[in-house]
């Protein structure tokens, strides 16, 4: 990799639906970067699962998103014509399209620039565990 740019894969290992904090494991990379100034990229590998900045200090809230997102796009929907790997399988793909699968964050001083309140989540939308790949890139000067 060329000076001021780093990356590398993270493996999260879910337990199924849910919201899964990468906040240090990021933070960790950027640090070890040593880019005083420039970004951090994050990319989740997979059409099921997702990435989120979210609210970091109630866990409520993710638990909130996850009930609005059930309603929002419900399992075994009968339009779904797509269901070969059981009724989460489209439902989980339509999540990660409307949440996103990748994050730009600022990097100043070496240090990740995130609010107070805010975290960086892997959200898992299928309903068992699997491996997922984040790819964090870090570039700058």
């Amino acid at each position: 990799m060329a000076a001021g740019m780093m990356q590398e894969t993270l493996i999260v290992q879910t337990r199924g639906r849910g919201s899964y904090d990468l906040t240090a494991e990021v933070r960790t990379l950027v640090e070890r970067a040593g880019v005083d100034a420039g970004l951090a990229h994050v990319f989740v590998k997979h059409t099921s699962a997702s990435l989120m900045l979210c609210e970091n200090a109630d866990p409520d809230v993710r638990r909130d998103l996850e009930t609005f997102m059930a309603g929002l796009v419900v399992d075994g929907d009968r339009r779904f014509l797509h269901q070969s790997e059981g009724p989460d399988d489209m439902s989980a793909h339509v999540r990660s399209i409307l949440t996103g699968m990748d994050l730009t964050i600022p990097v100043t001083k070496g240090r990740l620039q995130l609010g107070v309140w805010q975290g960086v989540y892997l959200w898992e939308h299928r309903t068992a565990g699997h491996r997922r790949q984040v790819v964090v890139t870090v570039t700058g000067s």
